[in-house]
């Protein structure tokens, strides 16, 4: 892999972390900036507090927004943005997602 190989992997890594933050947000109804959301905060206990219907409605949303299904027995993938990043990134891959074709919500 040469550099610009590895930073257009990069790149697809925060955009795909980006999109994420952005859709825990919007599907959350949450009063904060995407932005704020850490790629490691944990998204559940003392990170951003989520509960179980919480779960319910990311992995809804992973799966209309990314195209991934997860299910419950893979509830550790939702520890933090950067462990669905790596859940959600395969399949992104498979389907050869582009993050700047795909629209906004």
């Amino acid at each position: 892999m040469d550099i610009n190989e590895m930073r257009a992997e990069v790149e697809r890594r925060q955009m795909t972390c980006s999109r994420i933050k952005k859709m825990i947000v919007s599907r959350l109804d949450l009063t904060m900036d995407p932005e704020w959301i850490t790629d490691d905060q944990s998204l559940f206990g003392r990170g951003l507090e989520l509960d179980s219907l919480d779960f319910l409605e990311l992995a809804v949303g992973v799966e209309v927004e990314f195209g991934v299904a997860l299910y419950e027995s893979q509830i550790s993938v939702f520890g933090s943005v950067s462990t669905l990043a790596n859940a959600v990134e395969p399949g992104l891959r498979r389907s050869r997602w582009q993050p700047d074709l795909q629209p906004q919500t």
